[in-house]
């Protein structure tokens, strides 16, 4: 039954998931910094898409196939961590916001791309899996459960990732200045490197 201490802890719950920093929120973070809050809205609508079919996929059974077989799950933070060690490696530099020619460095990430990193983000599967082993309404309608898990992520994700989003935005006129750039690439780099680390501890 959906009641309104489930509710309650549940967005308790996504809050403090999609608000801490994590490798969502530091990519919006740089991709604000970098092209500005316009041009990072299909990188922030990606996220909430794709967490939202990763919930549904975990209550529809896939956490219990990775309760069966943990070293996929095992493999897939893997390749996640990786990649985020390789962004860490990649921001190094990267706050250029225009090349020499005047260009764009670079480019946002599109929408697709950002829902496809959900399955490679392990923050996003822990949410997932936490989300569903603890809050899933069990003796309610299992497609009310799944509607009430995946439709309550998104009222909490559209604040987080307007709230990253437009901080990198903000800070962006401070990127003229070099040493502040630096400060900041090294800054998001060691934010990806400790996210990576505390995911394989």
């Amino acid at each position: 039954m959906i009641t309104t201490e489930l509710f309650i802890g549940l967005i308790t719950f996504y809050f403090v998931m999609f608000m801490t920093p994590g490798p969502n929120n530091i990519m919006l973070t740089i991709s604000g910094i970098k092209f500005g809050f316009k041009k990072t809205i299909p990188h922030m609508i990606g996220i909430p898409l794709g967490h939202v079919t990763q919930i549904a996929l975990v209550a529809c059974g896939l956490g219990k196939f990775f309760q069966m077989y943990p070293d996929i799950q095992n493999i897939l933070k893997i390749l996640g961590c990786i990649y985020l060690f390789y962004l860490a490696y990649k921001m190094f530099g990267s706050l250029n916001v225009k090349t020499n020619e005047g260009k764009l460095s670079g480019r946002p990430m599109k929408m697709y791309e950002s829902i496809l990193f959900q399955y490679l983000n392990p923050k996003a599967w822990v949410a997932s899996m936490t989300a569903v082993t603890v809050f899933f309404p069990n003796q309610e309608n299992f497609i009310v459960g799944v509607l009430f898990l995946t439709l309550s992520a998104p009222l909490l994700e559209v604040i987080a990732v307007t709230t990253w989003a437009g901080f990198g935005a903000t800070i962006r006129v401070f990127i003229s200045n070099n040493k502040i750039k630096k400060f900041i690439e090294i800054l998001m780099a060691i934010l990806l490197i400790l996210t990576s680390a505390f995911i394989l501890i």
